[in-house]
């Protein structure tokens, strides 16, 4: 029984399991240094980039007023954590064709900060 226990909290931490072990205010940091400058946090709002508002459970390229590329609308991806944590590492290899311009956030500690910070924005 305890190691159930144990393999169900790794599979709660680590990337790829149940939950991520991200702190939200270390992902906010992260958001301002490498998202900031294209993207904002409130609804409505967009930027160079769309609107993060509400990001996680959205499907790709449905941000209302927001003119995407063809390959970002027409992706229908759903952006769960673990796919943004995918696209994080490598947008253009993720979804090719897509207009976004960073190259990516390789920092797999930064990248689970960051969608916990992510999923703060409801």
């Amino acid at each position: 029984m305890r190691l159930f226990a144990i393999a169900a909290l790794a599979a709660a931490v680590l990337p790829g399991g149940a939950a991520w072990a991200g702190d939200a205010e270390a992902g906010a940091r992260v958001f301002r240094t490498q998202c900031g400058a294209c993207h904002v946090v409130e609804a409505g709002k967009n930027r160079v980039g769309p609107s993060m508002f509400g990001i996680v459970g959205r499907v790709s390229g449905t941000v209302e007023g927001f003119r995407y590329s063809a390959a970002n609308r027409d992706a229908k991806l759903t952006w769960t954590p673990e796919v943004l944590d995918k696209y994080l590492v490598n947008p253009r290899e993720t979804i090719p064709g897509t207009t976004m311009a960073y190259v990516g956030l390789k920092n797999a500690t930064q990248r689970a900060d960051l969608i916990a910070y992510l999923e703060t924005l409801k």
